[in-house]
């Protein structure tokens, strides 16, 4: 590197020296060219012979006119020499290359010769580089024996030195490779020399020390991973750039997404504008904010969000931590509740308001009138039984409800067709008065684990809907089916049939698609819900399939195990 560096200093200084000496002569060679341009060989001559350069004039054609050192006549065109190609553009060209007229390297250096502003011709001043590689030769000698020199002792110190220290600095390698690869609990041997005891001692004090940081560092990371895992709430951190820090498992289950093997932002890992507003929102804001948002999709879920800014020890606001809660649930269950007080208040009205509007009519002197009071007192009768079997329905609701959650509900594996029989018979007198023929598919050797009595009931429910539903002399059907991994109970009847806009709510209480013509045959609202929670009892769940006009058909579903 230092020999290039002064054999570059020399060439530039011969640079300059061209350049300087070309500078002096250029207006001269620029006032002979156009005064008497026969005399330039003559002068490029002499003035060679004086300074020891060799001269070239060269017209903008390539055509020399003019060398100190050879006949122009047997020189070629030089227009596509490089420093001739500089000059033709205004600057000053360099180039260093064999000559063959001169057979030896050459420094060209060509300068534009102006005239009325134009370039009237190329003076190109050039030096053998003989002379100042014999300069360089003789001082690399020199800094070859010097360095030679130099080296020696170097090397003999070296070794001095070496013998003394390189088994204490091998072992101080070989502790920080270990401290560098992990290995924290490895100690280094003391060493006899006081400076390399006091650095061993502070490379195992440093070691200590990190060891510690380290195991805290990663019991509080585990910690806080287990906390952040185990929470049903997600729970997202972003920098100030809206890049994510952390996501936990209920956050990626929520959206979707796969845990982010490098730095993405919240835009590219959670396409909800939503979401992605309310994190600006937070990083803008001096508060922590709150905001509910609804996210659509296959399930539309309702989101609580609150969010709080992140700050360093410092108090800098670094990001901030977004948790989201689910309350889809909670809202739905609202929901539920809002709907069944105002139902149940409802259907209990009903026949409340028609007993207390006849009990007033028999206290007004109908109970005078025999006939009308017999009517009256049997309108009462019927309009009690109804809100007898509204609360009967309730309480049996709530205690299947209440034993399933206690898990008190016993179930024993049987034969299904039993049961279905004895429902069947326990809705012949229903059956027969609308000539209903109830036909029964059920082999004898399909099992399930059952409560008889409770299954009993929900087939029963079933089987009276279908039979209010369907015209007379009509058939419904039972039937019972094994699956891969549970059995099937359905009844099918050939009633008007249910919309599919009501199939999603059919199982909720007091629901009812046609309300006058459900109060009119005297159901209570209650049935299929108590079919649902059976189903739910035995651990399995109900559906239903309906077309307008050809009849439903209701699925109880059970487990085999």
């Amino acid at each position: 590197m230092a020999s290039g560096t002064l054999r570059n200093f020399h060439h530039k200084r011969t640079f300059n020296e061209l350049l300087s000496k070309g500078r002096l002569i250029e207006e001269e060679v620029g006032k002979r060219l156009t005064d008497n341009p026969s005399d330039i060989e003559n002068f490029c001559v002499n003035l060679g012979r004086k300074s020891g350069d060799r001269i070239t004039v060269i017209l903008p054609s390539g055509l020399v006119v003019g060398d100190s050192d050879e006949n122009p006549a047997r020189m070629d065109n030089h227009g596509d020499r490089p420093e001739v190609k500089e000059a033709l553009q205004g600057r000053v060209g360099e180039s260093i290359r064999y000559s063959y007229t001169l057979k030896t390297n050459l420094l060209y250096v060509a300068l534009p010769v102006e005239q009325g502003g134009r370039t009237a011709c190329i003076l190109r001043m050039s030096m053998p580089l003989n002379s100042v590689d014999g300069a360089l030769k003789k001082i690399y000698l020199q800094f070859a024996l010097g360095g030679g020199i130099m080296a020696i002792l170097a090397v003999l110190v070296s070794y001095v030195i070496s013998r003394r220290l390189s088994r204490p600095l091998m072992d101080l390698k070989e502790g920080a490779e270990r401290f560098a690869a992990g290995d924290l609990k490895f100690r280094l041997p003391v060493s006899d020399l006081d400076e390399i005891a006091s650095l061993v001692e502070a490379m195992s004090q440093m070691a200590t020390q990190l060891d510690e940081t380290l195991q805290s560092l990663i019991q509080q990371r585990n910690f806080l991973d287990a906390i952040l895992s185990s929470m049903v709430e997600g729970v997202i951190t972003v920098n100030e750039d809206q890049n994510i820090i952390s996501i936990n498992r209920a956050a990626m289950e929520l959206f979707g997404i796969a845990p982010p093997k490098q730095t993405r932002s919240i835009q590219e890992t959670i396409r909800n504008t939503q979401i992605q507003q309310f994190v600006q929102k937070t990083l803008s804001s001096a508060e922590s904010t709150e905001d509910e948002i609804s996210i659509s999709g296959a399930n539309d879920i309702l989101l609580h969000l609150h969010g709080t800014a992140l700050h360093d020890n410092e108090g800098k606001k670094i990001g901030a931590v977004i948790v989201l809660n689910n309350i889809t649930k909670l809202r739905r269950l609202e929901s539920v509740r809002r709907d069944f007080v105002a139902n149940v208040s409802h259907e209990l009205r009903t026949p409340i308001t028609s007993i207390k509007g006849f009990i007033e009519t028999l206290e007004n002197g109908a109970i005078n009138n025999p006939e009308d009071a017999a009517r009256f007192l049997g309108i009462l009768s019927k309009q009690s039984d109804r809100l007898n079997s509204i609360v009967e329905d309730l309480l049996s609701l709530s205690r299947i409800e209440q034993e399933t959650e206690k898990n008190e509900i016993v179930t024993e594996k049987g034969p299904i067709r039993g049961t279905l029989e004895n429902a069947i018979e326990a809705s012949q007198i229903k059956a027969a008065e609308k000539q209903i023929k109830i036909e029964l598919d059920c082999d004898t050797d399909i099992a399930a684990p059952i409560n008889a009595t409770l299954l009993e009931q929900a087939v029963i429910n079933l089987l009276d809907n279908a039979i209010k539903y369907s015209e007379p002399a009509k058939i419904v059907k039972i039937e019972s089916k094994e699956r891969e991994n549970h059995v099937v109970i359905s009844v099918i009847d050939q009633g008007s049939g249910i919309e599919k806009e009501h199939l999603p709510r059919l199982f909720e209480r007091f629901y009812r698609v046609d309300k006058a013509r459900s109060r009119k045959l005297g159901g209570t609202g209650l049935g299929l819900a108590i079919v649902k929670h059976i189903a739910i009892a035995h651990k399995g769940s109900v559906s239903v399939e309906s077309d307008p006009g050809k009849g439903s058909a209701f699925h109880i579903h059970i487990p085999k195990t």
